[in-house]
């Protein structure tokens, strides 16, 4: 078993550590994403481009890759999902292709869980989605979905789902902690700003 949970986790690394918003951006032609605006990967950045269609891709392919790790290993192999999920976050967030410097993994862990349990993944987009048009902060949505995230979790997948949620949580606002100290000085920039 410890064969099949290390080829679970290589797996999911490898499936979360695709750059999307860095190719996306390189084949239009607006150049490496990470000299533009927060130097981040992923969608919210590539939205500073001012192109909402990479911008969207993005999201949705960063989301999917999430999604398909959990989804793909559940179907084949039934064991490992737990770890596929948390993998193909670590992945986005460590890619080893980008020297382990990846995004903040908003999107790649809102795929998972919708992988772990759809209704979760339905909750914490709709939260995201409320506080994004409401306040317009990508962060503070991320921060509030996923705040919510392992008591939601603990209710519709039990306890060793939300132990995972948990941790992917904890790294999604360690990777925000720039972001938070932003938010608290009122210095953290709205969606849609092309400016970091």
């Amino acid at each position: 078993m410890i064969g099949l949970y290390l080829g679970v986790a290589v797996f999911g690394y490898l499936m979360g550590s695709v750059p999307y918003g860095l190719l996306l951006t390189r084949v239009a032609g607006l150049g490496d994403i990470r000299a533009i605006g927060s130097g981040n990967i992923g969608a919210t950045n590539v939205l500073r481009t001012g192109n909402k269609k990479l911008a969207a891709a993005t999201l949705l392919l960063d989301g999917l890759k999430g999604f398909l790790a959990v989804l793909l290993v559940r179907l084949f192999l039934h064991h490992g999902v737990l770890v596929a999920g948390l993998a193909a976050v670590l992945g986005h967030l460590f890619p080893v292709w980008l020297g382990f410097k990846g995004g903040k993994g908003v999107a790649t862990g809102l795929g998972v869980f919708y992988g772990f349990a759809w209704p979760l993944g339905v909750i914490c987009c709709a939260i995201w989605l409320l506080v994004a048009f409401t306040l317009r902060y990508s962060s503070l949505s991320a921060l509030i979905a996923y705040a919510v995230a392992p008591a939601a979790t603990l209710l519709l997948a039990g306890p060793l789902a939300a132990e995972a949620v948990v941790i992917i949580s904890a790294l999604v606002f360690w990777k925000h902690k720039p972001n938070i100290q932003r938010l608290i000085r009122g210095e953290e920039p709205r969606i849609g700003k092309k400016s970091a």
